[in-house]
């Protein structure tokens, strides 16, 4: 973070900059040119220099490119004297400061001075060196190249200072590697080109620098085109076809260059492991050509999701995908994939009345860097680790890894109740799935109220099997597509009561038939199947009524829109003291919004 101190120090770096080369212009530079000949040659050299600043060569990687005007520099700086040179590098700052007004005064300020400073020393280092300014001496050679380098040194030193003034100074380390990198031979063609055009001046001043010029300008034309092929096939290379995002090996190379950096400069970085749903059973049903329609449907969707956003996406193999998240932390990824969730069980995909639950879905794992972590495969790993306890907890999940359930403290039959809950699996996907979220909920929760050990786990145990009563509701009512009728509605009010039988029927779970039974009474008396009200419902059918409301309107339902986090809170508070208990829903907030932190924007992707 860069302090007063730096401003005040950068802002000195800079005055003394420009005072000095403003000082060797108006020392050694001139405003005019001596004749006429020379005003027409000024004119030319001029005109050469906007079109070689305008026309650089473009070199990989992106954004790295060559200009050709240091080259009219040198060889104005070794054929004429320091004045034309300065006086050309005068003229052609006052042309590129009309031209580009966007930028800002004191860039072209400073571009102009340091220029000027390495134009003097470069001329002074030649005439100490012995060289002879005029035609080329090749007894002297070493004069040029000892100039050049100077040249070179200088236009490094005085970025670099530029950087450690502002920045910090790793910044500025990192600065001056990047320039030094690949320049070398930039520099050399650069010396190379000077002697061409000094030789070019010896014999046809102007014929030589239109010439020199036109040369230029093909070479940056021919630059392009190759530079442009060289970017379309480095896109080919680090693309997958049917998707447009990053293939899985670059995936991974990106992973390790932003696993690198962020280790480097101990910055938080996450990554997100998704696996679309019930993907086999799209392909079976649909054909592999839809599926592979679905996935080409699904990247752009991904893709564009990280749009000016920092992050990158690669699909890793089959219907798996990896977001890299710089600067972010496993909580902020967390909503960034959730929002990103919904926003993908809302949108309609051909074939996907086929799923269970007629809608696209994927479930995420999370894992943030931590000084532990050496590899960016560990990270990978632990991120993949918590995306398959996503899926054990009923797919359609995002999860943190670090962050699961320790069911062993339970001291509970839970193997038990699984098998219990297990027999939905097979006749009512959903339900199965909304038992393990609401499950996960209340263990979770549960340990921020004040309960007793033995409410805990009645909670927590009750949460996973409430819905057990919907084995009995007939298949094609549970199935079916479209709005329920009167009668309907009303086999399906009874699982509760189904419920309360199936469990009351093993001792063990006597205790959490209540919660079965009555986590549908409703705090105001509307609920069923006993129409309860206030206290008289038990205090952990409460807690369960909430949790088990949440849940239903954020995740997928049938032909339903679900809601995201925030509208779910939204909703929960606007019936708190009507639906819900207020003194509930006010914890529960809080528990869900300091656990699973969301923006209230959902993810522009449609």
């Amino acid at each position: 973070m860069k302090t007063p101190l730096d401003h005040l120090t950068n802002k000195l770096y800079m005055l003394l900059i420009n005072g000095i080369g403003l000082t060797i212009f108006f020392v050694f530079g001139a405003f005019t040119f001596n004749n006429l000949s020379d005003w027409v040659l000024g004119y030319a050299l001029i005109g050469a220099n906007l079109l070689l600043t305008h026309f650089r060569i473009q070199m990989p990687p992106e954004g790295n490119s060559m200009s050709m005007d240091s080259a009219v520099y040198l060889a104005c700086l070794f054929y004429f004297d320091i004045q034309i040179a300065l006086s050309v590098l005068f003229y052609t700052s006052i042309i590129q400061f009309i031209y580009e007004r966007k930028t800002a005064w004191w860039v072209h300020l400073y571009n102009f001075s340091i220029y000027s400073i390495m134009i003097y020393s470069s001329y002074f280092v030649f005439q100490w060196t012995n060289g002879s300014v005029g035609n080329i001496h090749l007894d002297s050679l070493y004069s040029y190249v000892i100039a050049l380098t100077w040249y070179f040194m200088i236009n490094a030193l005085l970025i670099m200072l530029y950087f450690v003034t502002y920045e910090k100074k790793n910044n500025a380390i990192k600065m001056f590697k990047g320039m030094t990198r690949g320049t070398i031979e930039s520099y050399v063609s650069t010396l190379i080109l000077a002697i061409v055009l000094v030789l070019l001046f010896q014999s046809e001043p102007f014929f030589g620098l239109m010439l020199f010029v036109g040369l230029a300008l093909i070479l940056s034309f021919a630059f392009k085109q190759h530079f442009k092929l060289y970017k379309d096939a480095a896109r080919k290379a680090n693309i997958d076809q049917l998707t447009g995002l990053f293939n899985h090996g670059y995936t991974k190379e990106l992973l390790d260059k932003v696993f690198r950096e962020s280790k480097e400069n101990h910055k938080p970085l996450s990554i997100a492991f998704i696996d679309i749903d019930d993907f086999k059973k799209y392909n079976n049903g649909n054909g592999h050509l839809k599926g592979d329609k679905l996935l080409e449907e699904l990247g752009k969707q991904l893709g564009k999701s990280v749009k000016d956003t920092g992050y990158s996406i690669g699909r890793f193999s089959g219907e798996e995908f990896v977001f890299i998240l710089p600067d972010t932390t496993a909580e902020t990824a967390s909503s960034f994939i959730d929002c990103l969730r919904k926003t993908v069980n809302d949108t309609y995909y051909d074939g996907v009345e086929l799923l269970p639950y007629g809608c696209l879905s994927f479930s995420a794992g999370i894992a943030q860097l931590h000084p532990e972590i050496v590899t960016p495969s560990e990270l990978l790993s632990k991120a993949a680790q918590a995306m398959s306890y996503a899926k054990m907890q009923g797919k359609n999940n995002t999860h943190i890894f670090g962050n699961e359930i320790e069911e062993d403290r339970l001291e509970a039959p839970i193997e038990e109740i699984e098998q219990q809950l297990n027999i939905l699996l097979a006749k009512d996907i959903y339900t199965y799935r909304h038992s393990k979220r609401v499950y996960k909920y209340a263990v979770e929760f549960s340990q921020l109220l004040d309960l007793k050990d033995q409410e805990r786990k009645q909670l927590i145990l009750g949460a996973l099997i409430h819905d057990i009563g919907k084995v009995e509701v007939p298949r094609e009512i549970i199935n079916k597509q479209g709005k329920l009728d009167y009668h309907e509605w009303e086999i399906i009010k009874k699982h509760v009561t189904w419920g309360h039988e199936i469990v009351s029927s093993n001792k063990k779970f006597e205790s959490i038939a209540p919660l079965v039974e009555l986590h549908h009474e409703r705090f105001d008396g509307k609920g069923y199947p006993h129409g309860l009200s206030g206290q008289e419902i038990p205090k952990l059918a409460r807690i369960l009524c909430v949790i088990d409301s949440f849940d239903a309107m954020t995740t997928e339902r049938p032909y339903q829109r679900t809601k995201s986090f925030p509208e779910a809170i939204a909703e929960l508070k606007a019936c708190a003291g009507s639906q819900f208990d207020k003194d509930i829903v006010e914890p529960f907030v809080r528990y869900i919004e300091s656990t699973y932190p969301l923006t209230t924007e959902t993810v522009d992707v449609l």
